[in-house]
């Protein structure tokens, strides 16, 4: 199987070559136009320029003098060109060559030439009607009188590899920038695919030792937390946080059960065996058996209440259960249940609802036990003489409960695990000491079924429940 790594860089690496095969295609083809352009234009400014020269000349002397070939030759030397002269019937009468003896003078062009440098339209690759053994590419140019008459003809030419040569040492030393610049770029591409690929494979290798069981490993965090690679390692580091932290739950709730589960048993089985080995007198077998029953009850309610959490977080979780009722009346009628024990602490109770109805969307049943605890442990764990705080409101969209109650300070190493399963502590507000350590894990699988929260607050003697629950629509 391919790596990630290696399909991004082949992708870039083919995107980054099509480009340049597009440039370079375009560069070449503008570029050659280019320069042919530039010379012509070029030897378009010699021809007129002789021209002009010729025309003054011929007001005094022939254009076969040697002023007129100075002219000619110096021209020709500056702009690399071949230049020559002609009178009005084509014969060559002055030329650029160097050569003592010019070839070319005396020659005659032929007359379409002529017609074609008459009508301005003399701009080809041509040999001139035989006067050049190649084909050159020529300009050429008409030698007026003051009267506006044709005296001659200027011809400029140069050989078509001359005017690409310039051309083709530029494309030279551009194919090798541009290869080199290749070659950077795919460089740089694998180190960047690299790089970016690398989070990922550490992932996968993570992945590999969760499935194993071990959860210590993290990924190295060296992106940007704040762009996509960075946010993806950091939501990676955070799950795998939660894992670590779910198995030590899960290794706690086992332990947990075993020990809740050990100590009646244990209990139980001692009991009976004494009383059928006859190790305990007959007379205290009484006692030994409501130990017994005791023990029995116990089991019996950890695994009732066990199947409680189960069968709340079920029904919870189903949207049918679910229907729009009055909050406000939902805690006074629970509030009421709690009269006699609040009385017989001598608490004060400070309901503070709204005047109006606050309506809101649950499962009125589930809801109805999450206030039902929070208000059990409140009134469990209150000093005597203090007062409870109920509190319903609406905010940003919520309705939020709230149950505060003055008492012992939960100690802030307890607080995050507070709702765990069978978390039980002398000073926490789990249950009291009879009880499993289910009962805020209760109450936390069902707001988080509705998919809502639950916090705990608990400073300076005082402790506070909020959760939220949606309004109804």
């Amino acid at each position: 199987m391919k790596s990630i790594y290696l399909r991004s860089f082949v992708a870039i690496a083919a995107l980054v070559a099509v480009c340049f095969l597009i440039v370079a295609l375009s560069f070449v083809g503008i570029g050659r136009q280019y320069v042919i352009e530039e010379y012509r234009k070029t030897m378009e400014r010699s021809a007129e320029e002789i021209a002009h020269t010729a025309a003054a000349v011929f007001n005094s002397e022939s254009l076969d003098s040697w002023i007129l070939r100075m002219n000619v030759s110096s021209v020709a030397n500056a702009s690399g060109n071949l230049i020559f002269v002609t009178d009005e019937s084509g014969k060559v009468l002055c030329c650029s060559d160097k050569d003592p003896v010019c070839e070319h003078i005396g020659l005659v062009i032929p007359g379409n030439i002529l017609e074609l440098t008459e009508k301005g339209q003399l701009g080809m690759r041509s040999d001139l009607g035989g006067v050049f053994k190649n084909q050159r590419y020529v300009q050429a140019s008409l030698i007026l009188s003051p009267k506006g008459e044709t005296v001659g003809y200027v011809f400029v030419s140069n050989p078509s590899g001359n005017m690409l040569g310039a051309w083709s040492t530029f494309l030279t030393i551009a194919a090798v920038i541009a290869v080199v610049v290749f070659c950077v770029a795919l460089g740089v591409t694998m180190i960047y695919t690299r790089h970016m690929a690398r989070p990922l494979d550490e992932m996968a290798a993570a992945s590999r030792k969760f499935a194993r069981g071990d959860f210590s490993v993290r990924v190295k965090q060296t992106e940007d937390p704040t762009d996509e690679m960075g946010a993806l390692i950091e939501s990676f580091n955070k799950m795998a946080d939660s894992l670590e932290q779910a198995e030590k739950r899960r290794s706690e709730f086992i332990a947990n059960i075993s020990h809740e589960l050990r100590t009646p048993m244990t209990t139980i089985s001692g009991f009976a065996d004494g009383i059928l080995d006859g190790t305990i007198p007959a007379d205290q077998q009484e006692k030994y058996l409501r130990s017994i029953r005791d023990e029995t009850r116990r089991l019996s309610r950890l695994v009732r209440e066990m199947l409680s959490v189960s069968q709340a977080r079920a029904k919870a979780a189903n949207p049918a259960t679910r229907s729009n009722f009055d909050l406000t009346e939902l805690m006074l009628q629970t509030l009421l249940s709690f009269e006699s024990r609040a009385t017989k602490k001598n608490l004060d109770v400070d309901p503070q609802l709204p005047d109006d109805h606050l309506m809101v969307h649950a499962d009125k049943d589930a809801i109805t036990q999450v206030i039902y605890n929070l208000l059990d442990n409140a009134v469990k764990f209150s000093e005597k003489g203090s007062c409870l705080v109920v509190r319903l409101y609406k905010d940003n969209g919520k309705a939020y409960v709230s149950v505060k109650d003055k008492g012992e300070t939960i100690p802030p190493e307890d607080l995050p695990f507070i709702f765990d399963r069978f978390h039980k502590s002398d000073r926490s507000r789990s249950l009291d000491k009879d009880g499993v350590g289910l009962g805020l894990y209760l109450v936390k699988t069902i707001i988080n079924s509705h998919d809502e929260d639950i916090a705990v607050k608990s400073e300076n003697g005082e402790t506070e429940f909020v959760f939220t629950l949606p309004l109804s629509t």
